[in-house]
């Protein structure tokens, strides 16, 4: 039996293998579709047998924070309370669903998506300190717009509390855990993070704002599963010099373990929202498709504008090659420093990649792009311990994103290779011939 196929535990819930579906946008909104959506985005990976589905990240508050369109909102009790119809059809399969908690700070869309700024002229910025040097440079050429509302003290203490909300109004709608996303230039990092973090308070340490958040979640939420992605800025450009190293990256981890997290998602990052999170290739189709064009221009301040990101896109894949468990490292000396489970996600694509690394350098591993290509991923890669991901790594099915669009798969091989192995039922679980479960 494969490693990937062991239990694992986590705060005392039980997944029954070691693979899951990593967070990813759904685009599903608030809309009276956003729980039907999230259903249809969500459901596939835990009916083909994923021991854990993330739930891409929510943001705690009713407005401002979305660091992309089409993010879901989790502020409101009476939504979240609709996603139960999602936690049910998650748990009839066997599997487990985690929400992840977000809020984007300076990364949101009222920064850096012009029209989105002319639409809500009074939306601010949360920021945990003054906006660095570069950002204020990007501001006055007019790429980005900020006028930030730095938080206060208490003003701190009042957005952990929304995440202690959100947390306690997903567990009553049947969520198994919360995954803090720590990561991607969101808020969370940014209080991480001597870059963005210049406080003179008690959150001059980035740690003690998650400790409170932990504290706001246990008080209302109990014991559910926590766990928390946290960064090393080690792929930032070199003319960051306050940055998270590595060792910064293990010491949190260590300090979270010690607070009461039940596991923790190690990454390297940079300090900026960049293809350091996505590697791969340059998208060249999805930024010359002409469905998209028209939104590119809106997200961005006119054409030029776009080609201008576009330019910078095309530089940054040449920097963010793509490296198969790209993490792998991190998480390795995490490992070996906390007592909780660690958490490996970035560039997993075969099972046998898998089991070097399950027990070894992590305790479960995720994916994440390979499930816009593949819903029902996960019954390959149990089934064969020769099975990968026939994700390209093209990054074509993530700028469009910027639009609005959904994420998936858009190149056509991967998608002609897909259609070939469903119709040879390469998607299917022992039981599906009854049930007539089949990949959409």
């Amino acid at each position: 039996m494969s490693a990937l196929e062991d239990p694992l535990e986590i705060g005392g819930l039980r997944l029954p293998n070691r693979l899951y579906r990593a967070p990813l946008l759904e685009c599903a909104g608030n809309g009276p579709d956003a729980v039907d959506t999230l259903i249809r985005e969500l459901e596939p990976a835990a009916a083909a047998g994923a021991g854990l589905v993330c739930q891409g990240a929510t943001i705690v508050r009713e407005e401002g924070g979305c660091a992309a369109p089409g993010m879901t909102s989790v502020a409101d009790p009476e939504f979240v309370a609709r996603l139960a119809r999602l936690t049910d059809a998650i748990h009839d399969h066997g599997g487990r669903i985690f929400v992840q908690l977000e809020h984007g700070g300076l990364r949101s869309m009222e920064t850096w998506h012009a029209e989105y700024r002319r639409e809500h002229p009074e939306l601010r910025q949360l920021a945990v300190s003054r906006p660095p040097r570069v950002l204020r440079a990007l501001d006055r050429l007019g790429f980005l717009s900020y006028d930030p509302e730095v938080l206060t003290t208490e003003a701190v203490y009042d957005l952990a509390a929304d995440f202690g909300r959100a947390a306690a109004s997903a567990v009553e709608a049947g969520y198994d855990g919360v995954h803090i996303a720590g990561a991607n230039m969101g808020l969370v990092q940014q209080f991480l993070s001597p870059f963005y973090n210049r406080r003179d308070d008690e959150f001059a340490d980035g740690v003690r704002f998650l400790s409170v958040v932990h504290d706001e979640i246990r008080a209302r939420a109990g014991d559910v599963a926590l766990m928390a992605k946290v960064p090393a800025e080690t792929e930032a450009p070199p003319f960051v010099r306050r940055r998270l190293g590595a060792d910064d990256a293990v010491e949190i981890c260590a300090r979270l373990d010690e607070i009461g997290y039940d596991a923790v998602v190690p990454v390297t990052a940079s300090t900026f929202w960049d293809m350091s999170i996505v590697r791969g290739e340059f998208p060249e189709r999805a930024w010359r498709d002409d469905r998209f064009r028209s939104g590119y221009a809106a997200a961005f301040g006119g054409r030029w504008r776009a080609a201008a990101v576009a330019a910078a896109n095309r530089l940054e894949a040449l920097a963010y090659d793509f490296e198969p468990g790209w993490n792998a490292d991190l998480a390795r000396r995490v490992r070996e420093r906390v007592s909780i489970p660690v958490l490996l996600e970035g560039g997993i694509r075969d099972h046998e990649q898998i089991d070097r690394l399950v027990g070894e350098a992590c305790d479960a591993v995720g994916m994440g792009r390979p499930f816009y290509a593949e819903p029902r991923l996960p019954a390959r890669i149990l089934d064969s311990e020769d099975a990968g991901a026939l994700c390209e790594n093209c990054n074509n099915c993530t700028v469009p994103q910027a639009t609005g669009a959904r994420g998936v798969c858009r190149t056509p091989a991967v998608l002609a290779e897909r259609g070939e192995l469903d119709r040879a039922g390469a998607y299917e679980l022992p039981g599906d011939a009854e049930t007539g479960a089949r990949e959409e």
